[in-house]
């Protein structure tokens, strides 16, 4: 036996999540009876972390409302920039986002990466255990619901991937102050402190020093500084901080 019939609609920026068929104006939709409107967007395709605001008949609606038979349902996505309320806002990264870790790390953003794959299962209860928002574009990753928070990473080009968190979360920027192999922070080094840990060359070349916190990794502006620079200039450009 047929469940009620809803007529649901997505917001464009949500079109890639369903078919072709539902990604203009409203389409028909057969539920259960018994599903909440936040099962039936995610059956469709839509992860909840993409979701902002559900409108049943022009009224707002929780995630848990189920809708009855001839429910006008609007799919809109989330308000940009997004608030993250409840713990600090850091970030978890899965295994396929490592360049977009780094750079969100050259810019000072507390953002968690392990290079081998974990698991979704051991990711979301991580996202959970430290309260950070999860970045993925796995779409199955996302829709756990061990999760404390998430949210997809639409380009697969880093430039973008940055650009798209940076106005979706709008994190703090302090370039230059976190590792970007480890995640910790940085501190002044004295050239002396570590003069052993340097070639001869870059002992001889440069004089500025910062050393890891956590793993002691030494950084200096060397050959790469130029290409670094020019990413951390141009989120500041566009986001907002202060260059260090």
């Amino acid at each position: 036996m047929k469940g009620p019939e809803i007529h649901i609609s997505f917001a464009p920026g949500l079109g890639l999540f369903v078919p072709a068929p539902r990604r203009t104006g409203r389409t028909a939709v057969t539920t259960d009876g018994v599903s909440t409107l936040g099962h039936v967007v995610e059956s469709l395709g839509v992860p909840l972390t993409e979701v902002g605001a559900l409108l049943v008949d022009g009224e707002r609606v929780p995630a848990a409302h189920v809708p009855a038979a001839g429910a006008e349902v609007e799919v809109h996505g989330v308000e940009r920039p997004q608030e993250v309320p409840g713990a600090p806002l850091r970030f978890l990264l899965d295994v396929h986002l490592g360049t977009l870790a780094r750079r969100l790390r050259l810019l000072g953003v507390d953002a968690a990466y392990e290079s081998q794959d974990a698991g979704d299962a051991a990711l979301a209860a991580q996202s959970a255990r430290e309260r950070r928002v999860m970045l993925s574009r796995d779409r199955g990753l996302l829709r756990r619901r061990e999760l404390w928070a998430g949210a997809y990473v639409y380009s697969h080009r880093p430039d973008e991937q940055l650009r798209d968190v940076l106005e979706r979360f709008a994190p703090p920027l302090a370039p230059w102050t976190r590792c970007t192999a480890c995640n910790g922070e940085l501190t002044g080094a004295d050239k002396d402190e570590v003069g052993e840990r340097l070639e001869h060359g870059t002992r001889r070349t440069y004089d500025v020093f910062a050393r890891c916190t956590a793993c002691e990794r030494v950084y200096w502006r060397g050959a790469h500084h130029a290409r670094l620079d020019e990413i951390v200039r141009t989120a500041l450009a566009e986001f907002g901080g202060a260059p260090a």
